[in-house]
C-alpha cells in the first residue's frame, strides 16, 4: 500500500519526482485510480460539464462540491485529496475562509485550490494562517470565462508573461504549497516553475513543470463534446461502454441473458 502524500512531501517533489494529478468526482472512479497509485485526486468543478452537463463551472455550488468531495474521499484512502473553491466561495477572506472551513469540516479533503493569483495572494494567506492548506490556480482561469469572453491560451505576449510570473511568485509567498498552471504556453510555463520553489503542475502547459493533471473524463475517452489540444487519450471509453451496452440490449432480446450462471 503506498504512503499518502503529505504538502511537505508535495513540495520536496519539485525539481525531483513529477507529480501525477487526476479528477474525480464520486467514489467509484476515486476508489479505481487510488488503486492505481495517483498521487493527488482534484474534485474539480469541471464536474459542472463533464459530470453534469453544464457549459461551464460557474454554477457549481459550495453544496454540489462538498457532496462530491465527500464521496471521493469515501472511495480514495491513500491520494492526497483537493477540492476546488467553486465560483463566488472566495470573493473575500472571511467568505473564504468560512467556506474552506466547511471542506475542512464536512469532507476529508487534504486541502482546496483557488483560481487567482495576486488578486487572490492576500485570501490564500489568511487561509493559510488558519490551517488550510492551499493550491494555487492561475493561467486560463475556467472561472473567468465569461469574463474573459472564452477560453484563450495565456503568456503570449510580454504583459501576459509578466503577470503570470508575477502571480506564481505571490502565490507562493501567500503560503500555497503548489500551483495548477493551466493553458499556458511552454516557454512561459518553464518560466514561471523557475521562478517558484514549490511545484508547479501543469495542465495543457507542457512537458517543462513539476507534475501533471487532467480530468479523467477527457483522458480516458468519455467526454465526447469536445476535445482539447493538450489531452491524450488513454482509453477509448465512451465506444467501449456503448458496445458493451449493445450486447447486452442483444442477449436480453435474444433470451441469452440471463444466462444458468446469472439464476438463483
Amino acid at each position: 500500500m503506498k504512503k499518502k502524500l503529505t504538502v511537505s512531501a508535495i513540495k520536496k517533489r519539485k525539481n525531483n519526482k513529477k507529480i501525477s494529478m487526476i479528477t474525480a468526482y464520486d467514489s467509484l472512479f476515486a476508489k479505481i485510480f487510488d488503486e492505481s497509485d495517483i498521487d493527488i485526486i482534484l474534485v474539480g468543478d469541471s464536474l459542472n460539464m463533464s459530470f453534469r452537463g453544464e457549459i461551464d463551472t460557474l454554477s457549481a455550488s459550495m453544496e454540489v462540491m462538498i457532496y462530491h468531495t465527500k464521496a471521493v474521499c469515501n472511495g480514495a484512502k491513500n491520494s492526497f485529496i483537493i477540492a476546488d473553491m467553486p465560483f463566488g466561495s472566495t470573493i473575500n477572506k472571511e467568505i473564504a475562509l468560512t467556506n474552506a472551513m466547511r471542506f475542512y469540516s464536512e469532507t476529508s479533503a487534504d486541502s482546496v485550490k483557488i483560481e487567482g493569483g495576486i488578486e487572490r495572494a492576500e485570501i490564500i494567506k489568511y487561509l493559510v494562517e488558519n490551517g488550510i492548506a492551499v493550491c494555487g490556480h492561475i493561467g486560463l482561469m475556467p472561472q473567468n470565462v465569461r469574463g474573459d469572453g472564452g477560453y484563450f491560451v495565456k503568456g503570449r505576449d510580454d504583459i501576459s508573461r509578466e503577470k503570470l510570473i508575477n502571480d506564481a511568485k505571490a502565490i507562493e509567498q501567500a503560503g500555497a504549497f503548489a500551483i495548477v498552471l493551466e493553458g499556458v504556453l511552454e516557454t512561459v510555463a518553464r518560466e514561471i516553475r523557475d521562478s517558484v520553489a514549490i511545484p508547479v503542475i501543469g495542465i495543457g502547459a507542457g512537458r517543462d513543470v513539476d507534475g501533471q493533471v487532467l480530468v479523467w473524463s477527457d483522458m480516458l475517452g468519455f467526454f465526447q463534446a469536445f476535445k482539447p489540444k493538450f489531452v491524450k487519450e488513454y482509453l477509448n471509453g465512451a465506444e467501449l461502454v456503448k458496445n458493451s451496452v449493445k450486447k447486452y440490449i442483444d442477449e436480453v432480446a435474444n433470451g441469452e441473458f440471463p444466462a444458468r450462471d446469472n439464476i438463483y
